[in-house]
């Protein structure tokens, strides 16, 4: 293992652990047993290293999308894909918050690195959803905004389950999830 891996191996284990406030370079370095300094020739500064686990969370997350096998009907398809963010978020949450949450330089932003394609993880539901909109099963309408929309509507649910502010199990969570989900889909419908 590369002493880049090390350090991220390390910063995640803090990450998962304690959060993002808690990953400090100094403790990182001390975890892997190099100088801080050391470290910046791997990663410029605090920022670069929280970027590169996040950007490693979402390689992570866009793989698990494209090994899904999205079969059925449309909202099968689009509750498969909640499914698998849900199913994230339970085992990684605060890398998931680092992600969606936390603020970071260079991180994607609505509208143009999504119309441009630039996001790996909306670009599945994009695809579903404008081709529900071609076979005139949602009315036609900016399929970027309806991915971004979904995409907080989720998000923002399970930052607030993460936050302690919902008292469900996972399961519970889940079915609400998906309720609050076609309401939203039932809205869009032709």
């Amino acid at each position: 293992m590369t002493t880049s891996e090390k350090i991220a191996r390390a910063a995640r284990r803090i990450l998962d652990k304690e959060g993002a406030d808690a990953v400090s370079t100094r403790r990182v370095a001390s975890a892997v047993g190099i100088t801080a300094m050391a470290l910046y020739r791997h990663y410029a500064n605090r920022d670069a290293l929280l970027n590169a686990l996040a950007d490693a969370g979402f390689a992570d997350l866009t793989q698990r999308l494209q090994a899904l096998k999205l079969k059925g009907t449309l909202d099968r398809r689009l509750i498969t894909i909640l499914d698998l963010y849900l199913d994230f978020a339970f085992e990684s949450p605060r890398l998931y918050e680092l992600m969606f949450l936390t603020k970071r330089e260079g991180a994607r932003q609505y509208p143009e690195d999504f119309r441009r394609g630039n996001s790996p993880t909306a670009n599945v539901a994009a695809t579903i959803i404008q081709q529900a909109m071609d076979e005139g099963l949602f009315r036609k309408d900016d399929v970027w905004e309806i991915v971004f929309e979904t995409g907080a509507l989720q998000q923002g649910l399970m930052m607030l389950y993460l936050g302690g502010r919902v008292s469900m199990s996972h399961q519970q969570f889940r079915t609400y999830c998906h309720r609050a989900f076609r309401r939203y889909i039932d809205g869009i419908r032709n």
